[in-house]
C-alpha cells in the first residue's frame, strides 16, 4: 500500500491546480532601487548550509523515493541539482526501511550528487536507529522530520498518536550525528510551533506553508471523497511568523507554493535562510525531460541574479537589508496577531 501511494503521491500532485496568491507573497512588495550602483557580475547569490557552500540558498524540497520506479525522478533531480550547486532533499524513506529493495529510488541521489548537499527524510515519530539508516542510506548531510498530522488524518491507514513528537525531536536532535531540519508539509507553522520547536535545540526550522501541494487533499482524493475546505498558514505569513521569533542561530527555510524567483527573492529578503521548491520541478522532469529541467533551473537562479541586481543586493545578506512593504490579508493577519512589520519598510537601501 506504501509503494503505491507514492505513485499516486505523484500523480495527484501533477493534477493539483494552484491559486495565484495562495502562498502569501502576492502581499510582500519589494522596492525597486533605480541606482543600483552594481554589475552583473558583482551579484553573490552564493550560501552555506550545514557548512557546504551554495551557489545559491535553494533546496529541491522532498518530493519523492520508495519505488522502482521513481529512481530515474531522484537520480535525475539530483544530477540537477549537483550542476546547479543547490540543495536537494529526497521523500519520506519510511518505505525504504521496510522494503529494501526499493533503497536506490534513495541512494541514487548521492550516486549522482557525490558532493552537494543532502537531505534524509523520516516522520517525525522516527526511531534513532531508523534515523541513522536513513542518513546512512544516502550518506545525507541532515535529515529532515516531517510533521504532517493533516495529511496523516486524512488516510484512512495514518496515525492517530501524536503525543511525543516534540520529546522524540529533541532526542534526535540530541544524538544524531547530523543537524536535524524540523519540516512541515504543506501546512504552515505558527511562531508558537516554531519556539517550541527552537527550544529543544533545533537550528533549522521548514515552514513549509500552504499554498502549493495540498497533501491533505491528496489524500482525500485518494479515498475518493473530499473535505470541501483547505487548511494552513500561507507560506509568507507563516515565515514572518518565525521571523518574529528568530533567535540565535535558528535558521529558518521558505516552502510551499514558491513559483518563481520573485517568490524566492521575496523570502530571502524577509529574512528566511533558504528556499524550497518541490512541485515545480518534478511538473517540468516528468512532464518533459531532464534537459527542460536543466533549462529551467538555470533560468530561475538567472531570474535571482536578476531581481537582486534590480535592488541594488549584491549579497544574501545585502538583500536583507532592503525594504518591503506587506499589504493585504498578510498585513493584516500579523497585525491580529501583534506581529509589527514597520521595520521591512524601514530598513533602507545600502
Amino acid at each position: 500500500m506504501r509503494l503505491n501511494r507514492k505513485l499516486e503521491h505523484i500523480e495527484f500532485s501533477l493534477k493539483q491546480g494552484t491559486i495565484e496568491g495562495a502562498n502569501g507573497f502576492n502581499d510582500i512588495t519589494l522596492v525597486h532601487n533605480s541606482l543600483p550602483q552594481l554589475n552583473w557580475e558583482d551579484i553573490d547569490t552564493g550560501c552555506t548550509f550545514l557548512g557546504k557552500k551554495l551557489a545559491v540558498p535553494l533546496l529541491i524540497n522532498a518530493m519523492t523515493g520508495g519505488h522502482r520506479e521513481l529512481e530515474g525522478i531522484n537520480g535525475d533531480l539530483a544530477k540537477v541539482a549537483s550542476l546547479a550547486g543547490v540543495a536537494l532533499a529526497v521523500g519520506s524513506q519510511r518505505a525504504a526501511l521496510e522494503d529494501t529493495s526499493t533503497r536506490y529510488s534513495f541512494s541514487v541521489v548521492r550516486e549522482m550528487n557525490p558532493q552537494g548537499v543532502v537531505l534524509a527524510n523520516l516522520g517525525a515519530d522516527c526511531t534513532l536507529e531508523e534515523a541513522r539508516a536513513a542518513i546512512k542510506m544516502i550518506q545525507a548531510d541532515g535529515l529532515q522530520l516531517h510533521l504532517n498530522v493533516p495529511q496523516e488524518l486524512a488516510m484512512s491507514e495514518g496515525d492517530r498518536k501524536f503525543k511525543g513528537i516534540l520529546e522524540n525531536i529533541q532526542m534526535l536532535n540530541r544524538d544524531l550525528e547530523v543537524p536535524v531540519i524540523v519540516k512541515e508539509v504543506g501546512f504552515g507553522m505558527s511562531r508558537e510551533s516554531i519556539s517550541r520547536i527552537s527550544q529543544v535545540g533545533v537550528k533549522h526550522i521548514d515552514v513549509g506553508g500552504s499554498g502549493g501541494t495540498d497533501f491533505m487533499a491528496i489524500e482525500e482524493a485518494r479515498s475518493g471523497k473530499g473535505a470541501g475546505y483547505s487548511w494552513g498558514i500561507p507560506t509568507a505569513i507563516s515565515s514572518l511568523e518565525g521571523l518574529s521569533f528568530v533567535q540565535g542561530d535558528l535558521r529558518l527555510i521558505a516552502s510551499g507554493g514558491i513559483r518563481h524567483g520573485l517568490d524566492i527573492v521575496k523570502a530571502l529578503a524577509m529574512g528566511c535562510s533558504l528556499v524550497g521548491m518541490a512541485r515545480p520541478f518534478l511538473k517540468v522532469l516528468v512532464e518533459g525531460s531532464f534537459y527542460e529541467l536543466n533549462l529551467y533551473l538555470s533560468s530561475l537562479i538567472r531570474d535571482i541574479h536578476r531581481i537582486m541586481l534590480m535592488l541594488g543586493a549584491r549579497t544574501i545578506t545585502d538583500l536583507q537589508k532592503v525594504p518591503l512593504i506587506i499589504s493585504g490579508n498578510t498585513y493584516d493577519w500579523l497585525s491580529r496577531r501583534g506581529i509589527s512589520v514597520d521595520h521591512y519598510a524601514r530598513r533602507e537601501f545600502f
